[in-house]
């Protein structure tokens, strides 16, 4: 059996018992869904832009007439004593008074220095911040899973890769027995055969604690039981290779960062709006309806009553406030400024980090292709030197080397696209296009 016929069987065997035990495939598509549904972050950010929401209304910015409905009622128990003009006295113990107002009140402001508007559009600014807050929320799950997701790839990927090195192990331990019973081979020979399988047993049992971990992860980042078993693409999907150019055009467009420090640079530009219109004077109307009704023991009106409708307005205008008004705009323009360097310094880091980040995607699409070649060397290698092995002219060392050296290829073939895959998931993290 050459070693390509045994990774098939083996990779047969081992998807055999995946399914056997029930198995569920998650894609991931499926994934990046369920991720999208469940996971914690992304509840918290949504209900943080309905927050946002909520808070842009007319009401919430002082637009509308604000109407009040009062009452009072005042009682006292009280020793009285009084001396009139004429010199008259007149006294009276426990008199008893009582005073009762209630009516409505309807108050709005019809003009402060603009600032209502400006308060508005502040709270709309922070609406969208909420809204790029949720989508870079989403792309930094998004990009998680998929991570996450092309990694178990990777581990089963190398599961399946040290499964079959075990079976080729076993294979040299009977050759090696039954060479040894027939006197063809020293009792070294099999001592080594065994103490080489119980490597590779060690080695499998690593790669199923590295697996099972990962899947642990991923069921975390979907905000599921993190027993629940699956199993995932046996394979990695590289889409074409990506534009340098066209990278950079998105992500100066679309990355999340970028767009939250343009948003907020909005919202200071709207907070000084609203200081300064602390410079113009604030027009108020103001009328209701009131009812009011006394009771006296003791005087010349014992009891009086009134209804009756009041309006009016009042104007105020700061003259003179120990310059707050001037420094506060002062700290508001320097809010702005700040804003600026914000935004350049992220235009520069982002552009850092793109440009790092493709050149180290364009080496691992090269390494991608020589760990290729490499594996197929490395299994041509391991075929012809099993057919030697069996017809015992070649030293097991030789071919323990050849063994190992398929392995490697392997897990570095399997780790090239890994890393490939990462770098790709990086560019589109940064560019904001992310997708399912």
């Amino acid at each position: 059996m050459t070693t390509k016929t045994l990774f098939q069987s083996m990779l047969v065997f081992f998807l055999c018992i995946l399914n056997g035990n029930a198995q569920e495939l998650l894609t991931l598509k499926d994934a990046v869904q369920i991720a999208l549904e469940n996971n914690y972050e992304i509840k918290i950010a949504k209900n943080k832009l309905k927050i946002d929401e909520s808070n842009v209304t007319p009401g919430n910015t002082g637009m509308l007439p604000s109407a009040t409905a009062s009452i009072t009622n005042n009682n006292s128990i009280q020793n009285l004593s009084q001396t009139r003009a004429d010199g008259t006295v007149t006294s009276l113990d426990n008199a008893k008074n009582n005073s009762l107002t209630y009516g409505v009140s309807l108050g709005w402001t019809i003009f402060d220095g603009l600032r209502m508007f400006a308060m508005r559009d502040q709270l709309q600014e922070l609406q969208k911040l909420g809204e790029n807050q949720l989508k870079l929320t989403i792309i930094t799950k998004i990009s998680d899973v998929q991570v996450a997701y092309f990694d178990l790839v990777q581990q089963q990927q190398q599961l399946i890769a040290l499964d079959s090195t075990l079976v080729i192990s076993n294979q040299r331990v009977s050759l090696a027995q039954n060479r040894f019973t027939i006197g063809k081979a020293s009792k070294l020979e099999v001592l080594n055969a065994q103490v080489d399988i119980n490597t590779d047993k060690v080695s499998l049992l690593r790669q199923k604690e590295r697996y099972i971990n990962a899947k642990i992860l991923l069921n975390q980042i979907l905000a599921r039981d993190i027993t629940l078993d699956f199993k995932v693409a046996d394979n990695f999907i590289m889409e074409q290779q990506l534009d340098f150019t066209e990278l950079k055009s998105l992500a100066e467009q679309q990355n999340p960062q970028v767009a939250a420090l343009i948003i907020s640079k909005k919202v200071a530009e709207l907070e000084l709006k609203k200081i300064k219109s602390g410079r113009y004077p604030t027009v108020r109307l103001n009328t209701g309806y009131n009812f009011s009704d006394n009771e006296s023991s003791l005087g010349f009106t014992t009891q009086s009553a009134a209804r009756g409708f009041n309006y009016g307005f009042t104007a105020a205008l700061n003259l003179f406030d120990g310059f707050a008004q001037k420094r506060n705009e002062k700290i508001a323009n320097l809010q702005i400024d700040n804003s600026s360097i914000l935004i350049e310094q992220q235009n520069l880091a982002l552009n850092t980090q793109l440009a790092t980040a493709y050149q180290t995607y364009l080496t691992n699409l090269e390494l991608i292709q020589l760990e290729e070649k490499n594996e197929a060397i490395a299994k041509q290698n391991l075929d012809i030197t099993l057919d030697k092995f069996r017809i015992g002219t070649i030293t097991t060392l030789e071919f323990r080397t050849a063994q190992l050296n398929y392995v490697n290829a392997t897990v570095r073939y399997s780790n090239a696209q890994f890393q490939a895959k990462l770098s790709e998931i990086t560019l589109r993290e940064l560019a904001g296009t992310i997708t399912l």
